[in-house]
């Protein structure tokens, strides 16, 4: 099977996300000073970047996206789910033509696997952007979750967009 060309960006786009969210997750790890998460409690401040609004807090999150679903339990479960939802979008890309599609795809899967990676080494996930001081936003994220929500965001504009134009398709061939 030939992958098509356009296909490729969207693996190009998986991993880039993937290197940039482990790279990041390292240098946290890094500054924390140990190998073993345990001896870190989770919301341990990192750094203060831009007070009260962004501070870099640990958090070792052992659920879904956000802290959702967590207790530990589904470790395995969420990665192996993960991992069949990267393959199914893997798939996807071979038969996507739209350039939009294929970046939400692609940010989509390597959002998925640079979490799955630190749920098998870890047990759970790193994270540690947080803009709790917002009052807005509540939650302690990372690189691998921004991904995933960009991503998602995209494919539903894209939903929206190719079924506009569709529409718009359908409208021209009417009058002529």
């Amino acid at each position: 099977m030939r992958i098509p060309r356009i296909t490729w960006a969207a693996y190009g786009f998986a991993l880039t996300i993937i290197v940039l969210d482990q790279l990041t997750k390292a240098w946290v790890l890094t500054r924390l000073g140990t190998t073993d998460l345990s001896l870190i409690p989770n919301g341990f401040p990192l750094a203060d970047v831009w007070p009260p609004y962004f501070r870099l807090t640990y958090l070792l999150n052992d659920g879904v996206s956000f802290g959702l679903l967590g207790g530990g339990a589904g470790r395995w479960l969420l990665s192996i789910f993960s991992v069949g939802v990267a393959g199914l979008l893997a798939w996807w890309a071979t038969r996507a033509d739209r350039r939009l599609l294929i970046t939400a795809i692609g940010l989509v899967m390597g959002g998925a696997l640079g979490n799955v990676i630190d749920r098998v080494r870890f047990g759970g996930v790193v994270d540690f952007l947080d803009f709790s001081g917002t009052g807005v936003f509540p939650w302690v994220f990372n690189i691998a979750d921004s991904a995933i929500t960009i991503g998602v965001i995209l494919l539903i504009l894209d939903a929206f967009l190719s079924e506009r134009q569709g529409r718009e398709v359908g409208l021209a061939n009417e009058k002529s």
